[in-house]
């Protein structure tokens, strides 16, 4: 059996997700509905139609009702949260990323330098592309420690291109061709907060040469070698 290290959160947080959120769900629920009941009295409300509709159910079915779909959206954001948690396991030969059911794995000959850019862990390839940027709330410490048990590089210095990158504004020279249009599109990806495309763009300019990291919608670049 490979000798590796485990960084994960704890199966009580994991724990706490799943009963916490659908409870307060729910709570939030019932004192929703108690803010209905207090806000149709108010002579000035807009949209009084609707809420009086919802005030009009009796009890206890309006208790019952609000407490329920407080509860399911409880569990909704729990399954999400919890999709989105980050497992890491670090061996001496591969580290394997694993998150919502989905792995990726690194080989450890590929990894010339491994570090936290903020909450987002790098690991850097041959020729400066990164072979994974994965935002992760784990405990940088223990992340930093299974790194180093099993022989990576870890720069305590951060990244070492980081006066590489230019701040991108459309239109701007250097760029390899088709690079420009999906700087632009994942600008739109960022102010929507759309994670898929997000990601699936970072990987499409890595595949020109091209890095990207972002400070809420600002995208800085730089090239590949």
């Amino acid at each position: 059996m490979r000798d590796e290290t485990v960084v994960a959160d704890p199966r009580w947080v994991v724990a706490c997700v799943w009963i916490g959120f659908p409870l307060l769900g729910g709570v939030a629920g019932r004192l929703l509905l108690a803010l209905v009941h207090w806000v149709v009295t108010l002579p000035w409300i807009p949209l009084r139609g609707p809420l009086e509709l919802v005030d009009s159910v009796d009890e206890p079915l309006a208790t019952v009702g609000s407490f329920t779909i407080g509860l399911v959206a409880g569990l909704v954001l729990a399954f999400l949260t919890v999709n989105d948690l980050l497992a890491l396991n670090v061996s001496g030969d591969r580290v394997v990323f694993t998150r919502g059911g989905v792995t990726k794995t690194v080989e450890k000959t590929t990894v010339t330098g491994v570090f936290f850019d903020g909450k987002k862990l790098v690991l850097l390839g041959r020729a400066g592309e990164e072979l994974a940027r994965e935002p992760s709330d784990l405990t940088q410490a223990q992340v930093t420690a299974a790194f180093r048990t099993h022989g990576y590089p870890w720069l305590d210095s951060g990244d070492p291109f980081s006066d590489h990158y230019r701040r991108w504004v459309e239109g701007m020279p250097g760029l390899p061709p088709g690079a420009d249009v999906l700087l632009k599109a994942r600008e739109d990806a960022l102010r929507k907060r759309e994670e898929h495309d997000i990601t699936e763009l970072r990987t499409e300019l890595a595949k020109l040469g091209v890095v990207v990291r972002e400070e809420k919608a600002r995208q800085y670049w730089r090239l590949i070698g």
